[in-house]
């Protein structure tokens, strides 16, 4: 079985893209789109091409076409599908796997926090992929090159929350598309250090590697470095010396909430890569340190659940929205930092 490889920290969903750009020229003759793509993009297979149009993934003039459109002179062509899997030898295991929803075309799942995604860089089996693999063992292939397990996007190891994952190339495709265009609808609850003062805001400014420390991610407001990063949010409670907050991804960038939130000086709660696992604000008093510290020992990542999300299915065309619960280990934290406000306050 072969997958798409790359590092578990660079999920950026723009990376699981390609996009192809042609213009026909002045003197072109009618022929049919998928022929025509084949011809010029040898790396892509007629059936690849033919799913991509069916999906609604090729596009000239601005408009979807069908695989049979006979293409004009000056036709502006835009193709936008999966990146092709590279090889690596992946093995299927029994990982247990949460599944909510399940039809012919996709699967629906929570992820729990310290499950990897992908294997890569030490981390080879035990992933979700090596689970998706053992579970959609037998399923027939829907063509000679498979997109399965079907990764459409992904979450950081110590992320929960909810995920879908594509069972045929046809819904891969369309569920990509739709990732690209930022119609998939995806809501985070995060805990982060400090009183934002805003009730709702907005948080824009590039992403990129820092140039100090690879593993991190650092936000460059000028648009020297990284790539448009966008992410709303909202206050949904207040608890003293932190708050709860929704976010709303507008693009899907490595690390993004992680990354905005620390350069609002505002890093999520437990976040080891980003300084959240020390006491940004509070008192200096040793009982307060030692609530911090338990704190730390019942959530030790950083407190951020993929809570919803919403996408068109593939082939109905149904908006579906899916929540997922919130882990045991964050509520545990929510109510200690419940708890602790009314305390203060009494």
């Amino acid at each position: 079985m072969s997958a798409a490889l790359e590092p578990e920290e660079e999920s950026d969903e723009n990376n699981y893209y390609e996009h192809h750009r042609l213009q026909t020229d002045p003197g072109q003759q009618l022929m049919r789109i998928d022929k025509f793509l084949v011809d010029r993009l040898p790396n892509l297979s007629r059936n690849r091409i033919q799913n991509a149009a069916k999906a609604g993934c090729i596009l000239v003039n601005g408009n979807p076409v069908k695989p049979n459109y006979k293409i004009k002179p000056l036709d502006d062509i835009s193709l936008v599908m999966p990146y092709p899997k590279q090889e690596f030898e992946l093995v299927a295991e029994a990982i247990p796997l949460e599944i909510v929803f399940e039809d012919a075309d996709l699967l629906v799942l929570y992820k729990p926090a310290g499950l990897v995604v992908h294997p890569g860089h030490g981390n080879y089996s035990g992933t979700l992929v090596n689970g998706l693999l053992h579970h959609l063992d037998g399923l027939p292939h829907p063509d000679a090159d498979p997109v399965r397990p079907g990764l459409v996007h992904r979450l950081d190891k110590d992320t929960s929350g909810v995920m879908v994952i594509a069972k045929s190339e046809l819904a891969h495709t369309h569920l990509a598309r739709q990732f690209f265009d930022r119609t998939v609808d995806r809501r985070y609850t995060a805990l982060v250090w400090g009183e934002l003062e805003e009730e709702e805001g907005t948080i824009t400014g590039h992403i990129g590697r820092s140039r100090k420390n690879r593993k991190v991610m650092d936000v460059y407001p000028d648009g020297s470095f990284g790539k448009h990063a966008v992410t709303h949010y909202k206050v949904l409670k207040r608890l003293g010396y932190v708050t709860l907050v929704e976010c709303k991804l507008e693009t899907g960038r490595t690390h993004q909430i992680r990354a905005h939130f620390r350069h609002l000086r505002h890093p999520l709660f437990g976040d080891l890569t980003y300084e959240g696992d020390r006491i940004w604000k509070g008192t200096s008093f040793t009982k307060y340190k030692q609530f911090i510290q338990n704190c730390f020992q019942v959530l030790p990542r950083q407190a951020l659940h993929a809570k919803t999300l919403d996408f068109t299915h593939p082939k109905t065309g149904e908006r579906l929205h899916f929540e997922a619960p919130m882990p045991d280990d964050f509520q545990e934290v929510l109510d200690k930092w419940d708890t602790y406000v009314r305390s203060v306050k009494s």
